[in-house]
Parts: structure tokens; sequence; C-alpha cells
């Protein structure tokens, strides 16, 4: 499948665009050809407001893309806290491996985004889980 208007305006932030499309019942989980839903999108881009629209209407936080990343391991990688106090509050899943078997933490570890490391810690994060080397966060 390809992008979505609803996949451009979450990455460019055209909130009215993406209010227009979800309130006109536009399907929110439809994912492009890399399995990337215009919620991933919205994170990844750091578009806060239309994440959060998508969220309050239902968008499933637990789509993985073609790497297995959620979009929790987007918002872990650009060390973006308050959206992922809101996907956790949408029940995403702390503890979702992607392809290399990383967890959101692994991820933030990684990025050296300590903020983002402590904030998933005090989520009670798993500091034992392992990536598909063996190693853990504290390997970082």
């Amino acid at each position: 499948m390809v992008k979505t208007p609803l996949h451009f305006a979450c990455a460019n932030g055209y909130t009215d665009i993406v209010t227009f499309l979800v309130d006109n019942k536009c399907q929110l989980d439809s994912c492009d050809e890399e399995k990337r839903s215009p919620l991933m999108e919205a994170v990844e881009c750091q578009q806060e407001f239309c994440a959060i629209y998508l969220l309050e209407h239902g968008a499933d936080p637990n789509l993985k893309d073609i790497d297995n990343n959620t979009a929790l391991h987007f918002a872990a990688s650009y060390s973006n806290i308050s959206l992922a106090k809101y996907l956790l509050e949408k029940k995403a899943d702390i503890e979702g491996k992607n392809k290399d078997a990383c967890t959101p933490l692994i991820v933030a570890v990684a990025e050296n985004n300590q903020e983002m490391v402590e904030f998933l810690l005090q989520r009670n994060a798993s500091v034992y889980a392992t990536d598909k080397l063996g190693r853990s966060a504290e390997y970082f």
C-alpha cells in the first residue's frame, strides 16, 4: 500500500487536514509500503498534536513497521517524552521488540537519550531485556 493523505498530513503537521480526515472516518491504521502507520509518521516527524489526535480517536499504538518498530520506538529514538507518556497511557507495549530485538529502552540508550532512558525506567521498562546479540541496555 502507498502513503495515504493522512500519512502526509501527519508527517507535515497539517492539523486541519488531520482533524478533517479523522473526523470523516478515514482509515487510522492504514500502512504504507514500509508498514508505517500515520501515527508512526506523526511520532517520527515530531508532530505531537497529530499523534495525540490519532490516539484519541483509536489509532493502534502497537502496530509494527517492516523493522518491527512501533510508535514508541520512534518516540524513544527522538527522545519525545510527552509522546512516549501518551503512548504508554494508550497501552503501547513498553517491552515491544523491533527486528534487532531492541526494546524502546534499548533504543533510547543506543541513541544516548538520557531523559528518555530515565523516563522509561521510571515506567518500569526492563533493564534485563536483550537485543538479538544478547546485549542489554547496560551494554550500551
